[in-house]
């Protein structure tokens, strides 16, 4: 059950809140399309992709690490992951997840086209920083020098 509320949890506030409140002070009408095809095409290929690698990192940890990184600053929301990851997605980045969500976030503000909803994504920025920040002290103190090791070969946000 800790598992479902973890995912359904990550769903709420990264796919459907933050989204939401990005249209919220983009002053944009509900329903919203955009005029331009170009803008539509490119930001709908953002989202998926971005929701793509969000899926697939959390897939793979599920699966081969066995859990889940999500911590909400220190504090467990999902069973946390009993194998570091270093394949997959995450040979790309250190946190491959947050990049998806941040890909997920672009393709939002290509479609609302509006310049407020960017500081929506600079707070969420700012926040998953310093849980990155936290979860990175999490895996040194669990796995150690694998980790350390691991931080030297790969990029947190890109190789």
């Amino acid at each position: 059950m800790k598992n479902l509320f973890g995912y359904l949890l990550g769903l709420a506030i990264f796919v459907i809140g933050i989204p939401a409140l990005m249209w919220m002070v983009s002053g944009r009408p509900c329903p919203y399309v955009p005029d331009s095809t170009v803008l539509c095409i490119v930001s709908v290929a953002l989202s998926v992709c971005g929701l793509i690698l969000s899926i697939w990192s959390i897939t793979y940890m599920r699966m081969i690490g066995k859990g889940n990184p999500f911590d909400a600053y220190g504090h467990e929301v999902a069973p946390r992951t009993k194998h570091l990851m270093t394949d997959g997605p995450y040979r790309l980045c250190r946190n491959p997840m947050l990049v998806g969500i941040y890909i997920f976030d672009a393709g939002v503000l290509v479609w609302l086209w509006s310049a407020w909803p960017l500081l929506i994504v600079f707070a969420e920025v700012v926040l998953l920083t310093i849980q990155v920040f936290s979860e990175e002290k999490r895996l040194e103190k669990d796995f150690g020098q694998e980790y350390l090791d691991y931080k030297k070969r790969v990029g947190r946000y890109w190789r």
